[in-house]
């Protein structure tokens, strides 16, 4: 089975391993000098090493080979997605999202909105171990909880979408994504997004989506979103 760690500033040809994945590495993975491991910055480059001090607080790695751009996708997803009130629905969705594929993720304030605050040292931790897990060289982008109106003003080169309940005629999302090299979709609360939200995004040339025949949860609709980006631009 590999064995994964997350080195954010690998210069050189040795890296140490941060308290906590060294201790995981020497004491839970009882690995010594010699054994060889795969390392990832979060910043797309895969490393073989070799374990050449073996201590649990700082463990030394000689670095081996270096694969650039290892598993780079060719089309870049931006999720902004409004927590429920259950964080761990909302850390399920990080975990998911990461290893199916994505970006950039933006936790949305909503007029809707159930949950205001959130832990983004929890959040960064499920994030990496998702990364980890599903052997990903690329660290997604976890911004702060932000205000839906900063992101609908903020500017975005590329395709917007935004996905909500509303009747009004709108096209589906697996239609307008396929083939956009850049995307940014939003997903409101379990109340949905504001009338005056919805009507703000359409002024701001972001496009109305559905989601399929099913009316979904918020997490399970940014998976749903993140699957059909994924799936759309293979």
């Amino acid at each position: 089975m590999m064995q994964l760690f997350y080195t954010p500033d690998i210069q050189g040809t040795t890296c140490l391993l941060d308290e906590t994945e060294s201790r995981h590495a020497v004491r839970v993975l009882r690995l010594t000098d010699g054994d060889r491991i795969n390392l990832v910055d979060g910043m797309g480059n895969f490393y073989e090493g070799r374990i050449t001090e073996a201590d649990p607080r700082h463990c030394q790695i000689e670095v081996i080979s270096k694969t650039p751009e290892f598993g780079k996708r060719r089309h870049y997803l931006h999720l902004a997605v409004a927590p429920p009130k259950n964080n761990d629905r909302f850390e399920w969705f990080l975990e998911k999202a990461t290893e199916i594929g994505i970006d950039e993720i933006t936790p949305l304030a909503c007029d809707h909105s159930e949950r205001r605050t959130l832990r983004n040292d929890r959040m960064q931790k499920v994030v990496v171990a998702a990364m980890k897990q599903s052997v990903k060289a690329y660290l997604p982008r976890l911004n702060p909880l932000t205000p839906l109106h900063d992101v609908l003003c903020d500017r975005f080169d590329g395709k917007k979408f935004i996905a909500h309940c509303d009747d009004r005629d709108k096209k589906q999302l697996k239609d307008e994504i396929k083939d956009s090299p850049s995307s940014l979709v939003l997903i409101g609360p379990e109340g949905d997004f504001s009338e005056n939200e919805i009507e703000l995004a359409l002024k701001k040339e972001f496009i109305a989506v559905g989601l399929g025949p099913s009316r979904l949860r918020t997490e399970t609709a940014a998976i749903v979103a993140c699957h059909t980006a994924n799936l759309m631009n293979e």
